[in-house]
């Protein structure tokens, strides 16, 4: 978790998060993206992006949507997929409110 890019881009936050399968649908990657947008909100960023989604993730697609996160761009074959090929990368983003 940081910001997305240094400088002039500094005031809207990124992150990364990858869950083990073990984790998978216990509510981790939930978890994870809850106490990420509130660490960003307490830290004063305005919008938190996601620069590579791959568009095949769809349980990742839904997650970030059901927090809020909407997709704003597509990057077509991006992402070289080992089963699917080449798919796109979503660029997402979810303003945050003023802390």
């Amino acid at each position: 978790m940081g910001p997305n890019r240094p400088g002039r881009g500094a005031h809207v936050a990124t992150a990364s998060f990858m869950v083990a399968p073990a984790g998978r649908r216990g509510g981790v990657g939930r978890m994870l993206g809850e106490d990420m947008l509130a660490w960003a909100t307490r830290e004063g960023y305005r919008g938190v992006q996601f620069n590579a989604v791959v568009e095949t993730n769809t349980a990742a697609v839904r997650l970030w949507r059901s927090l809020g996160f909407e997709v704003v761009g597509t990057v077509p074959e991006a992402f070289d997929h080992a089963v699917h090929g080449l798919v796109g990368l979503h660029v997402m983003y979810r303003p945050l409110p003023r802390a």
